[in-house]
């Protein structure tokens, strides 16, 4: 799912989403607790394996047991909400983790996204095949226990449950315009597993402990992996270091987890306030922020100022 250069979704960056990114050990229980969750939560995980904060990202050499506890921590907050019953929690990986698979891949009826082929020889890859399964868990008091979806039942012939079925499934449930490519409009949906008339009352109020493997301490001057440097490098969309020279490769260069960490810390917040100042300076809130220069204002006398406060550049 991730490109080798990641940029920061253009529509996230308008201002009118500033105030939806909520920090998770700060808020996201105290939403739950209080029934204050919008209708589509997204929440990621510690990708930087800290002393004081592990990554609990699943990604190697991280320690699976805090992905795992990381779960439980998400499940437990959600099962304590008062929202409790209005719920679709879906876990899911978007890799496979290297194991060997014993069904084949895909590849027939699977429509290209958008119809651009690769361009490396001599493979020149169609984009029209899926690849290996991935593990995905859907819980709902809505969902009969023990349930397991082989396959969706449309919306076409060969439509297979992958990772565009997430879009998919919110265009669905929302009644949202739009699909965003060919592929999510053929991908299943995971509405169908939501089949019960009354929502249960035997679902678990905790999970178990999960088991620690192995004792280790986290590599806090390691080098970054591949992707930890994409994500330093998306963050640099964020804070305006994307114009810079050493952008991006440079950038990443001498980096280890500890600087990464704190660089895209920082370059998030630098987001975030440069979006607060915006705001305050009255500026329209459907403006695509990037740090640098503040958007005009709300209200403008001439017709150049509106045409020109749609674009925000940084210098």
């Amino acid at each position: 799912m991730l490109m080798k250069t990641i940029w920061f979704s253009r529509n996230l960056r308008k201002l009118k989403y500033i105030k939806n990114f909520h920090p998770f050990d700060l808020s996201f229980r105290n939403h739950c607790k209080e029934g204050r969750l919008p209708n589509y939560v997204v929440i990621e995980q510690r990708y930087f394996d800290l002393k004081a904060l592990p990554g609990n990202d699943d990604h190697p050499s991280h320690d699976v047991f805090e992905g795992q506890k990381f779960v439980k921590e998400v499940y437990e907050a959600l099962r304590s909400s008062p929202q409790w019953n209005e719920m679709l929690f879906v876990i899911i990986y978007d890799e496979h983790g290297g194991f060997f698979d014993h069904v084949p891949t895909p590849d027939t009826g699977v429509p290209s996204p958008d119809g651009i082929v690769g361009t490396t020889a001599p493979y020149n890859f169609q984009f029209d095949r899926l690849g290996v399964r991935v593990p995905a868990i859907m819980i709902s008091p809505w969902i009969e226990r023990g349930t397991v979806l082989h396959k969706p039942s449309g919306p076409y012939a060969s439509s297979e449950f992958e990772h565009s079925s997430i879009p998919a499934t919110v265009k669905k449930i929302f009644n949202l315009g739009d699909f965003l490519t060919k592929r999510d409009a053929w991908a299943g949906t995971f509405d169908t597993a939501i089949t019960r008339t009354t929502p249960r009352t035997d679902c678990p109020e905790t999970l178990p402990e999960p088991v620690r493997l192995r004792e280790a301490e986290a590599k806090e001057d390691a080098k970054l992996t591949d992707y930890q440097s994409e994500m330093v490098q998306m963050s640099a969309v964020l804070c305006g270091d994307h114009v810079k020279n050493c952008y991006p490769h440079k950038l990443v260069e001498d980096m280890n987890v500890a600087k990464a960490s704190a660089y895209v810390h920082n370059a998030f917040k630098k987001f975030l306030d440069e979006g607060e100042k915006a705001i305050q300076s009255g500026a329209h809130d459907s403006i695509i922020l990037i740090p640098g220069e503040l958007p005009a204002p709300r209200k403008s006398k001439s017709f150049v100022s509106n045409f020109f406060s749609c674009i925000v550049c940084d210098r």
